[in-house]
C-alpha cells in the first residue's frame, strides 16, 4: 500500500457517488447526456466517456459531455423509476431492474418500452462478466471454490442482493453450483432444462436452497454493504472477510493494482452474467437527446468501444477483439439466468422479492445466530 499507483487505487474505491446527472436543458440544443450506471462500471464508463466524446467531436464537429452517476443497480433502478435520478440511458447490472423501470405503475407507463431488449444486439447487452472468488494472498482458508465458501468460520464477503445487482449474481452463482452437483449423474446443471427430470430437479432445488444458505451465513457474519464497489472496498481497503465474491473485472482490477496481495480463484462453473443497455424513452424524447443516447450506446459494440470493455476487464461479445484479450480472460463453464431460472422476473420473485426464498434463508440464518 505504500505504492503510489496503490494509494490512488484505494482512493478510487472510497470515493463516495459521482455528481448526479444534470437536469435537462431545454433553453438550446443538448450537449450533455446522463448514462445512470452500476457500482462497478466507474472505470469503464468514465473511459468510454471520453472516448465517445472524441468520436461525436468528429463526426458532428459538436462538443458534448457525458455525465455518469454510479451505486447499486436496484438503487439506481429505483431512482430512475421514481425521477430522483434522470437518465438518457441506464447500464445496469441485469435486466430486471430495467424492466423495472419500463413497468407500468398505477395506471402511469414506465419510463422506456417494455421489449426494450430488442432495441441494441445480443439483447442489448454489449459485453458479459462472471462471478470469481477473490482470496488474500497465500489463500491461507485454503478457498479453491464454492464448497469452500460455505465452510464454519470462512467470513465471505458479498453486497447486499436485496440493493445489489452484482450481489444477486452472486447469490444465483452459488445456487446454480449447487444445482450442478446435484445434478451431475444426470449431465449437471442442464438437466433443469428437461421436463422429464422435474422431480429430480425439485430434490436438487432443495440441496441448493441449503448449501446458498450455509453460504450467505457466512455472509451475513461478515456484514453485506449495500453496493459492489463498497464491498470491494470493504476487502480490498479496510481488509475484512477471507474470501469476496466479485465481479470478474472488479477481481481482476483489484489484482492488477495490489502489489500481490490478492489471488483469484475462477470457479470451474459459474454464472454468465449480462449487464444490458437502455434508452430512457420519456426522457430523451422530452429532453430531444435520442440521437446522441442512441449513438452513445451503439458505439459500444463498435471495435473502439468493445476494446473500451476489455481494458476494462470485462469480456466484449465482438469475437475479435475478445480473441485478441483472451489471455485476461479464463475458461468457465457458463450457465444462464434465462436457461437456469427462467428469465429475471421469475428468478426476482422467487428469489429475491419479500418473502422470496432470500428473505426465508436471512430469517433462517438470524434464527440460528
Amino acid at each position: 500500500m505504500k505504492n503510489a499507483k496503490w494509494i490512488g487505487f484505494l482512493l478510487l474505491l472510497s470515493a463516495a457517488f459521482l455528481p448526479s446527472c444534470r437536469q435537462a436543458d431545454n433553453s438550446g440544443k443538448v450537449t450533455e447526456i446522463c448514462n445512470v450506471s452500476y457500482d462497478p462500471t466507474r472505470e469503464l464508463y468514465a473511459e468510454y466517456g471520453r472516448v465517445f466524446e472524441k468520436h461525436w467531436l468528429e463526426k458532428t464537429g459538436e462538443v458534448i459531455t457525458v455525465e455518469d452517476t454510479h451505486a447499486g443497480s436496484g438503487a439506481q433502478s429505483r431512482a430512475v423509476r421514481d425521477g430522483g435520478k434522470e437518465a438518457d440511458v441506464v447500464t445496469l447490472a441485469l435486466a430486471f431492474d430495467i424492466d423495472d423501470i419500463a413497468m407500468e405503475r398505477n395506471g402511469r407507463p414506465g419510463l422506456l418500452s417494455p421489449d426494450w431488449q430488442k432495441n441494441f444486439p445480443n439483447n442489448s447487452c454489449p459485453y458479459i462478466s462472471t462471478i470469481v472468488i477473490m482470496v488474500r494472498k497465500g489463500n491461507p482458508k485454503n478457498i479453491r471454490g464454492w464448497d469452500d465458501l460455505a465452510k464454519e468460520g470462512v467470513q465471505v464477503v458479498t453486497p447486499n442482493p436485496k440493493t445489489s445487482g452484482g450481489a444477486r449474481w452472486n447469490y444465483l452463482a452459488v445456487w446454480g453450483y449447487a444445482l450442478d452437483k446435484e445434478l451431475a449423474d444426470l449431465g449437471g446443471i442442464d438437466a433443469v432444462k428437461d421436463p422429464a427430470n422435474a422431480e429430480r430437479v425439485e430434490t436438487a432445488e432443495k440441496s441448493a436452497y441449503e448449501f446458498t444458505k450455509k453460504v450467505f451465513a457466512n455472509c451475513v457474519a461478515q456484514g453485506m454493504p449495500t453496493g459492489a464497489r463498497d464491498a470491494t472496498d470493504d476487502f480490498v481497503k479496510r481488509g475484512h472477510g477471507d474470501a469476496f465474491l466479485a465481479w470478474e473485472n472488479e477481481a481482476i482490477l483489484s489484482q492488477q493494482m495490489g502489489n500481490g496481495e490478492f489471488e483469484i480463484v475462477v470457479p470451474e462453473i459459474s454464472i454468465k452474467c449480462e449487464p444490458p443497455v437502455a434508452i430512457v424513452d420519456a426522457v430523451v424524447d422530452r429532453r430531444g437527446s435520442r440521437e446522441i443516447a442512441t449513438e452513445y450506446l451503439s458505439y459500444l459494440y463498435q471495435p473502439e468501444g468493445q476494446e473500451v470493455i476489455a481494458r476494462n476487464h470485462y469480456r466484449p461479445i465482438d469475437p475479435d477483439v475478445m480473441e485478441k484479450n483472451r489471455s485476461q480472460f479464463p475458461d468457465v463453464r457458463f450457465f444462464t439466468v434465462d436457461d437456469v431460472f427462467g428469465g429475471w422476473i421469475a428468478a426476482q420473485r422467487k428469489h429475491f422479492n419479500s418473502d422470496g426464498l432470500f428473505d426465508q434463508m436471512l430469517t433462517e440464518i438470524s434464527g440460528k445466530q
